[in-house]
């Protein structure tokens, strides 16, 4: 493993106004049943014209099985992997969101310093760095909004969603996006896509870092 301390991940990304305009070009908006006035009069009254904020929204109303289509890495639309027909099931389970349909993440970061730790291992330091883990649907709006953050050998996790079973226990999988390679049933035709995947919540992987936020606000 890395040292947990090294700097963040540098990130910039647009301003929320403009963030915004993103997700109205895409249909998010129409998406989350959210008028596109409504959503740029919460971007214009959020925004504090720093680089490192991102317009989320929630869940319930935009999930990840509808996010994950928009996404795009070298003109190939994003995925979900077929053994992942559940994917929306995994929601917030030790992490709290603003009750409301939009919201603004902080001080992201890709969390390379992490790559080749478990979740298992990652999960704890994080929470000891103030930090909290990404859902799966603010990685992809991340990827929406800056498209290189996603580079091959450098991916990430999102494990601040989970599924937690019918018994209680959580569900050992957990949610990743990264780059597909176009082998197994991604089939040769997705290589270079973008990939919602899982791995295991006890797995090591070289190429996934943990992406993380200092915070949430509405």
């Amino acid at each position: 493993m890395t040292d947990s301390s090294s700097n963040a991940t540098v990130t910039s990304l647009p301003l929320l106004t403009a963030q915004a305009e993103r997700l109205i070009e895409l249909g998010v908006h129409e998406l989350a049943g959210i008028p596109a006035d409504e959503l740029r009069a919460f971007a214009e009254g959020a925004d504090n014209g720093g680089s490192d904020s991102l317009l989320a929204v929630h869940p319930d109303r935009a999930p990840a099985s509808a996010l994950a289509p928009l996404l795009r890495h070298e003109g190939k639309p994003g995925f979900v992997v077929v053994d992942m027909p559940d994917v929306d099931r995994f929601a917030p389970d030790t992490v709290e969101l603003p009750d409301a349909p939009l919201y603004v993440v902080t001080g992201l970061d890709r969390g390379d310093r992490m790559a080749n730790w478990s979740p298992e291992e990652a999960l704890p330091a994080l929470t000891e760095e103030d930090r909290t883990p990404l859902l799966l649907t603010e990685g992809i709006h991340w990827v929406l909004q800056q498209p290189a953050i996603l580079e091959r050998n450098r991916c990430f996790m999102t494990i601040g969603s989970r599924l937690r079973k019918a018994n209680g226990a959580l569900d050992a999988r957990t949610p990743a996006i990264w780059i597909s390679n176009g082998t197994g049933r991604d089939g040769r035709e997705r290589r270079n896509a973008p990939k919602v995947g899982w791995c295991w919540w006890g797995n090591r992987h070289t190429w996934l870092g943990f992406a993380s936020a200092t915070g949430r606000r509405h």
